[in-house]
């Protein structure tokens, strides 16, 4: 089996480094307690889904930059 070529490795680290920046501030924004509180005050059941689409609109703006210092970090150590 032949390796991947250079751009689909590209595009591997590339999605990699954004998966790992969405994480990222995924926790970030569960850790800072984000979410509007339910009408008993606790967490409402639809606070997970939010933070993981808030965190994938953070990440795929691409303006943080994070995705992009991950790639470069990734891409050097491999080579």
């Amino acid at each position: 089996m032949a390796p991947p070529s250079a751009d689909a490795r590209e595009a591997a680290l590339r999605d990699q480094a954004t998966a790992m920046e969405t994480f990222l501030f995924k926790e970030l924004l569960r850790a800072s307690g984000t979410g509007a509180p339910s009408i008993t005050g606790e967490r409402s059941q639809f606070d997970s889904f939010l933070q993981e689409v808030q965190a994938q609109a953070v990440a795929s703006s691409g303006q943080t930059g994070l995705a992009e210092a991950i790639y470069r970090s990734m891409a050097k150590t491999l080579g």
